[in-house]
């Protein structure tokens, strides 16, 4: 082959090599131009269920698009997740996740996704307190006498399911108080919430917006929040730090992800129109009833944070022995 002839080839080589990503580029420039798939991993009426509509309505409009929210619920997650990891990567299929997202590989180390590298972080909408509920006719005022009625005799507690918000919470706070319980997982925080109330499973550590309701109805007692600081939606409700159990609190975050080989133009896109929804005064005033808190981060910065928090709970659940069933 001639110099020339080899340049040739090589140029045309190249420019083939091109090819595919035009048409990628095309699309992402123009994005969205049809309806765009919301999996959310967990039940009907749960938190992050609740949380992520707020927030996809007014999302659809800033797009321009139809936003169609799909329930997906079932091991703490990790099916509708695993769903969305195989799914095309062009914007138009989104993750709606909470922190469980982040504690996937601790509870369950043979899932068929990576978190981390699988998915690209796009924005988090915010944080909200897990709060400690027992039925009213339970007879239990405080979390001490929730410990000590635990450490008496054998409690059980519900959660959405393994490897949840509720479930990962609910751990910690056991582990800090020194008790054991039997875990009763459900697909999703409201059926937990039922059979709390109906006097089958003792307690759990539910999402603030998913217990809130029966709180205010007088159906379920809020004991403690298992956050940093005690959430705006319950001010009168302790910390579990302030009551006195070290290293029982818990992040629980929510927020957007998509396949980690969605164009950044597509991840800029849904950051930005996200991020003007989450300013919007319809949308705050309906986050402050659930107690949801702002978390300004890049999507870089939330990427950063859940890779954090994957070595965090791995090395915990390790560490304290936590058993995820």
């Amino acid at each position: 082959m001639t110099t020339t002839t080899r340049r040739r080839f090589l140029h045309a080589a190249g420019a083939a090599m091109t090819l595919p990503l035009l048409p990628r580029a095309a699309t992402a420039q123009n994005y969205p131009t049809r309806p765009i798939r919301a999996m959310i991993p967990f039940s009907a009426g749960s938190t992050i269920d609740i949380v992520g509509r707020i927030v996809c309505d007014p999302l659809s409009a800033e797009l321009g698009q139809t936003i169609v929210v799909e329930n997906r619920g079932g091991a703490g997650g990790t099916i509708g997740t695993g769903i969305v990891a195989k799914a095309e990567p062009d914007g138009y299929t989104i993750l709606i996740h909470a922190s469980a997202h982040s504690a996937a590989p601790a509870a369950y180390p043979n899932i068929a996704y990576d978190p981390s590298r699988d998915f690209a972080a796009v924005i988090p909408f915010g944080t909200v307190a897990n709060v400690a509920v027992v039925s009213s006719a339970s007879g239990i005022k405080t979390l001490k006498e929730l410990v000590a009625a635990a450490k008496a005799r054998s409690l059980s507690y519900g959660s959405a399911g393994v490897g949840s918000a509720t479930h990962w919470a609910a751990e910690r706070f056991r582990v800090s108080a020194g008790f054991e319980a039997v875990h009763v997982p459900f697909r999703g925080g409201p059926e937990a919430l039922t059979e709390i109330m109906a006097g089958r499973v003792d307690f759990s550590l539910m999402g603030v917006a998913s217990a809130l309701p029966f709180v205010r109805e007088g159906k379920l007692v809020a004991l403690a929040v298992s956050s940093p600081k005690r959430s705006t939606a319950l001010p009168d409700v302790p910390t579990t730090l302030e009551i006195g159990f070290a290293d029982s609190d818990y992040n629980y975050w929510m927020g957007m992800f998509v396949p980690a080989d969605t164009p950044r133009p597509i991840v800029d896109r849904l950051y930005q129109a996200t991020q003007k929804v989450l300013q919007l005064p319809v949308v705050r005033d309906k986050f402050a009833p659930q107690g949801i808190d702002p978390l300004p981060l890049t999507s870089a910065e939330f990427d950063a944070l859940v890779k954090k928090e994957i070595g965090i709970n791995i090395a915990l659940a390790k560490a304290a022995g936590l058993k995820f069933h």
